[in-house]
């Protein structure tokens, strides 16, 4: 190796040994790029040479507006409350943008970036939350908050932050829906001429892995511009649209199962006998108490909306078989009662003496009507043997009494018209389309 050709670390260390001879002799020799660090940012922020009060220029040093890139990371959303329409999320929330005042030399490579933790050093981006309610910084153990400059006059900023945000829901599917969560991010007071906030190319928005909600699933998200007019000027905007489906399973296993065994305990009742009143009655009563109180405190769960939700639909149709499982007890009843009052009436007839004078009267009687009259009795005659010869009539003969039939039609019909119900039911709120639900 020929020694006489230096080094380039010791050509760097006699320029800086003639520039700042103090600093070169330093811990044996070694250059103290911290203390560098602190001689820059006194350089670059120092009085009179930095005002934080005026923006950046714009792209090339234009007079154009200052242009921000902004990503996302999203670290957990705590829950999404369907009362009060809000969502809680943390997120790590950082800020891009080139300021070529702070412009610094590296060092030849050996700083990479310049730390600040005061943000109001420099100049910030006037960047709020459009539809927060409520958020607040973290501050454990230390402010969670950094400012990077980087030698081309680059500047991150990185911050975490939790925020509740209003977020509007449409419970017409509920509790089979979907609901879109917006964030949304706005300058304050400048306008488009003045700042232009972008989304950062490349993954904007991230969400940590293995991101665990109750009682819903994350889909997808979707990133978009919104941009806002008012009277003052038009204001930069970003959004991003959180896509979020119920999980069923809950309200299946809460809700719907333990509704359709509400409604077939009720039909218990059509198995039981007719005499059995209080065993009836409190059953009825019983099923039907208990199916309001279950729709009460579905309802109490829920904002009070002026629009019929799905699960509004279920529990009104559940709550309407139960009382008609009641209501076709008191039919059964008044049949019953019916039946025991022709039975009185057959037996007082066989008891009746025949007057054979009497029935000479009435077949002289019956000789002089007119024909017309005769003729209309044979066709009831017909008729009542066509009727007769109907095999469902055939098979209601078998059950000589009233209630007894409207017990037997009962125990076919609600079962029925319940599967009917369950069909159009399901049918119609599961595969309805995306369009259909906004």
């Amino acid at each position: 190796m020929d020694i006489r050709r230096p080094s380039c670390a010791l050509i760097i260390l006699l320029v800086l040994y003639f520039t700042h001879p103090t600093e070169c002799i330093q811990n044996n020799g070694k250059i103290n790029f911290r203390e560098k660090e602190k001689q820059i940012l006194d350089q670059i922020l120092g009085p009179g040479r930095y005002d934080a009060r005026i923006r950046p220029s714009g792209i090339n040093g234009t007079d154009g507006p200052a242009v921000v890139s902004v990503n996302i990371f999203v670290r957990s959303i705590s829950k999404i409350d369907d009362v009060t329409m809000e969502y809680s999320v943390q997120l790590t929330f950082r800020e891009q943008w080139l300021d070529e005042r702070l412009k610094f030399n590296n060092l030849g490579g050996r700083l990479k970036y310049l730390t600040l933790t005061e943000a109001n050093r420099v100049w910030m981006p006037d960047l709020f939350f459009s539809n927060e309610k409520e958020g607040h910084f973290h501050n454990i153990i230390m402010p969670n908050v950094y400012i990077r400059i980087f030698p081309n006059g680059n500047v991150l900023y990185s911050i975490r932050i939790s925020l509740t945000l209003s977020c509007p829901m449409n419970l017409k599917l509920y509790p089979l829906d979907k609901q879109t969560c917006s964030l949304r991010m706005a300058s304050y007071g400048w306008t488009t001429d003045d700042l232009v906030f972008l989304w950062k190319e490349g993954d904007p928005v991230q969400v940590v892995k293995n991101l665990h909600l109750p009682r819903f699933t994350l889909e997808k998200f979707l990133t978009d511009y919104c941009n806002s007019k008012t009277n003052t000027g038009e204001y930069s905007c970003l959004k991003v649209d959180l896509l979020f489906k119920r999980e069923f399973s809950y309200y299946l296993i809460q809700i719907y199962i333990p509704c359709c065994m509400l409604v077939i305990v009720s039909w218990v009742s059509f198995w039981l006998d007719q005499g059995a009143v209080p065993a009836r009655v409190s059953l009825g009563v019983t099923t039907l108490l208990t199916m309001a109180t279950q729709s009460s405190g579905i309802n109490a769960s829920l904002p009070p909306v002026s629009y019929t939700k799905a699960i509004d639909v279920w529990t009104g149709v559940c709550l309407t078989f139960v009382f008609g499982a009641l209501l076709e007890f008191a039919l059964v009843n008044y049949a019953s009662r019916s039946d025991m009052h022709r039975e009185n009436m057959k037996k007082n007839k066989k008891d009746m003496v025949i007057d054979p004078q009497a029935n000479i009267d009435a077949a002289s009687d019956m000789m002089d009507t007119d024909s017309n009259t005769t003729f209309a009795m044979l066709a009831r005659c017909e008729v009542h043997i066509t009727r007769q010869k109907n095999c469902c009539r055939l098979w209601m003969s078998k059950f000589p009494t009233r209630s007894k039939r409207i017990d037997v039609i009962s125990r076919i019909t609600f079962p029925l018209v319940f599967a009917l119900f369950n069909l159009i039911y399901w049918s119609t709120y599961l595969f309805r389309d995306e369009d259909e639900e906004k």
